[in-house]
């Protein structure tokens, strides 16, 4: 049967890469390549959870491209981007004259999927109705079309994937308990791009060579310097965030001087305190760093906005009050915004008081 529609898109995938780029070599991320590799022969359900833009529609194309459903599609549903009534419709295929406008019977994303893999992206957006009907499929293997009373069988693995905490989802009553425990079977929590820095530069390099080939756009390596700049930086946007900046880097064929200075300028940590027993203390030196990080990162945001601390604390997504504060912990007073207006890139007017 022809595929049409929005299952159709839903089906293009991106070539993968390799298994170095999807897991690194970071110590956070060897516990998901280990499990990963018990659970390819398998048919379990799969629940990926992580922060936005960590990769987890790239681990569950992995997972479907090593596993024994690699011969069938392997199809992606974004349940956040369709609205309710019509995602019902697309999951679940429908027949002739089932509604308005329905004038020929259609497959859903399940009936594709078939002895492949169901890839439900965002499922903690799928309303009460639909977590019902996803819950029967996962338990007996069966789902009808809107419009029809005939039980269609499936033989397909779903993998889940979502940026929330579901268990809080649970007890604020927008997911059901039970499709929770059917697709936690095997939970695959992905850290964010800042707990694994060591894997930072094959990412970045990985996404140079990628992005120059698909633009056919020269550009310079990295160099070791910007690439231990990289490794600095908090990712916020994660893996998503590195790449959008690789591309940027990689069209126009090295970062202009500004944002080269804003981007991979090193932070200056101070000297560690070493106890007069000559010991470090690795907890000490985590508190310090992230404290110099947060300055540094309270600095930049202050001078981009012209040290307008309320316009800076909506780009920080912190209170104004939350903001002051912060300002007066680090340190940060009148002698960094004169540094901040006097330096080349700033114009030389003289400021005379801090705007809000």
């Amino acid at each position: 049967m022809p595929v049409t529609g929005m299952a159709k898109a839903s089906l293009k995938l991106t070539p993968l890469p390799s298994e170095d780029v999807i897991f690194g070599h970071s110590a956070a991320m060897q516990p998901i390549r280990q499990m990963v590799a018990k659970i390819l022969a398998t048919d379990l359900p799969v629940l990926i959870q992580g922060e936005n833009g960590t990769g987890k529609g790239l681990l569950a194309q992995y997972i479907h491209a090593r596993s024994r459903f690699a011969s069938g599609a392997c199809v992606k549903v974004n349940c956040a981007a369709i609205p309710g009534p019509l995602l019902e419709s697309e999951l679940f295929g429908h027949e002739k004259g089932a509604f308005t406008d329905a004038n020929s019977a259609k497959p859903g994303y399940v009936e594709i999927a078939e002895n492949g893999t169901l890839f439900l992206d965002e499922i903690s957006e799928l309303d009460m109705s639909l977590q019902a009907k996803t819950l029967q499929l996962l338990q007996d293997g069966t789902y009808s079309r809107i419009g029809d009373t005939q039980e269609r069988r499936s033989n397909t693995r779903v993998i889940c994937a979502t940026n929330r905490n579901l268990a809080d989802e649970i007890v604020a009553g927008r997911f059901r308990q039970d499709l929770f425990y059917r697709i936690n079977v095997v939970t695959l929590n992905l850290p964010p791009l800042r707990e694994r820095r060591e894997d930072i530069p094959t990412l970045a390099n990985h996404f140079l060579a990628k992005l120059k080939a698909k633009y056919e756009r020269e550009a310079p390596p990295f160099s070791e310097e910007m690439l231990q700049a990289f490794t600095l930086q908090e990712w916020r946007g994660n893996v998503r965030e590195l790449e959008n900046l690789v591309a940027r880097y990689a069209i126009l064929g090295g970062l202009d001087p500004v944002a080269a200075d804003r981007t991979f300028k090193r932070p200056s940590f101070t000297p560690l305190k070493v106890s007069v027993d000559g010991t470090v203390s690795l907890k000490h030196i985590a508190k310090q760093a992230v404290r110099e990080m947060e300055s540094n990162v309270i600095l930049q945001v202050l001078r981009e906005n012209k040290w307008n601390r309320r316009k800076a604390a909506t780009v920080l997504n912190i209170s104004y009050r939350a903001l002051i504060y912060k300002i007066q912990e680090a340190g940060l007073s009148h002698k960094h915004h004169r540094k901040s207006i006097e330096s080349p890139v700033a114009s030389a007017r003289n400021a005379t008081a801090l705007p809000e």
